[in-house]
């Protein structure tokens, strides 16, 4: 079997760069609120970068996908990459049912209760259309609603992004039956995406705080050369490469493909834990060597911070994939230190 590259083309990485670089200086001023860029997610939609794993010959892969989170969320992008593509369209697939609507549309993904309600939806409210995920007895049923379908209450998380509730009559939906592995997988694949969501978020973070104790002065000096500042700024860094190291192990991981889900897990439960550890170390260091600026509206040190707190929160909090990491590792019945994963 080929093994897939790890290394992304430095053409695509220009592309992001070019992008988010063009809409960062002309976006608008922030707001406490994040609402959808439209004219961003069209130049997105225009290079298939909505939709970059699931284009029929564009062979991107997770690797790809995850230098377009992470460019995305750097810049504090209100757009939903990680749900459009790696979890709606990519459900949507398994189950068979495909993709027939606009190429530039947006789907988020939900998954209902037996009332056919679901909380906190990402970007429910700009959805052209929700994918639903549901238990009807021993099955689980997918189905591609549409937005007239919906009924929408509209939330947010701690940093504004939108978490909306949404209600849906499960009587009037025609569902395709897909096997437990799905939605397991579905759920891991969620789980990464906020992973490596967060790492794009501190590295960014780090970024900041190296700029600003370079260019801030205090007592006749810039702030860089205070032994206490850099202690903060060195620990972030490490924290966030930590972080990074660990989630690009487990994009390698469901890259490459394995025999059953387990080692999958594993590996996402061992990013998630030191993706969630390391966030806040570096939110607390970030902010520390910023000082109240870095809490302003108009710093965009908030604008990574918050997010990634929010973001670690979602398809499983930090101490729910702590105790999960705890199980499958005493679960192996040998040494954690035996677990290693070669790189592809």
């Amino acid at each position: 079997m080929t093994t897939p590259s790890s290394t992304v083309d430095t053409d695509f990485v220009g592309l992001l760069a070019d992008i988010f670089g063009d809409w960062r200086r002309d976006r608008k001023e922030p707001s406490a609120s994040v609402s959808l860029d439209r004219a961003l997610w069209t130049t997105l939609s225009e290079s298939d970068l909505t939709r970059l794993t699931a284009t029929d010959g564009a062979g991107a892969t997770w690797v790809e996908a995850a230098e377009l989170l992470r460019a995305a969320a750097r810049v504090a992008a209100p757009v939903p990459l990680a749900e459009n593509d790696l979890l709606a369209l990519w459900l949507l697939a398994r189950a068979g049912l495909g993709d027939t609507g606009d190429a530039g549309g947006i789907r988020t993904v939900a998954s209902l209760d037996p009332s056919g309600r679901a909380r906190g939806v990402p970007w429910a409210g700009c959805a052209d259309s929700v994918v639903a995920l549901w238990q009807d007895g021993s099955r689980w049923l997918v189905a591609d609603v549409p937005a007239a379908m919906v009924t929408v209450v509209p939330g947010h998380d701690l940093a504004g992004q939108p978490r909306d509730d949404v209600q849906v009559d499960l009587a009037a939906l025609s569902g395709v039956a897909v096997e437990e592995p799905v939605r397991r997988e579905y759920l891991l694949r969620g789980a990464l995406a906020r992973a490596v969501q967060v790492t794009g978020a501190l590295e960014q973070a780090v970024e900041l705080s190296i700029s600003h104790t370079s260019q801030r002065h205090q007592f006749g000096r810039p702030l860089a050369k205070f032994q206490a500042v850099q202690q903060l700024v060195a620990d972030a860094a490490c924290e966030s490469a930590l972080a990074r190291a660990a989630t690009d192990a487990a994009v390698a991981t469901l890259v490459r493909g394995t025999d059953t889900l387990d080692e999958l897990e594993l590996r996402i439960a061992i990013a998630r834990s030191v993706t969630g550890h390391a966030t806040s170390v570096v939110v607390r260091n970030t902010h520390q060597v910023h000082g109240a600026i870095g809490t302003t509206l108009e710093h965009p040190l908030h604008e990574v911070t918050v997010p990634a707190l929010a973001w670690r929160s979602e398809f499983g909090s930090l101490a729910a994939w702590d105790q999960r990491l705890t199980d499958l590792l005493t679960s192996t019945g040998g040494s954690a230190w035996q677990l290693g994963v070669p790189l592809p």
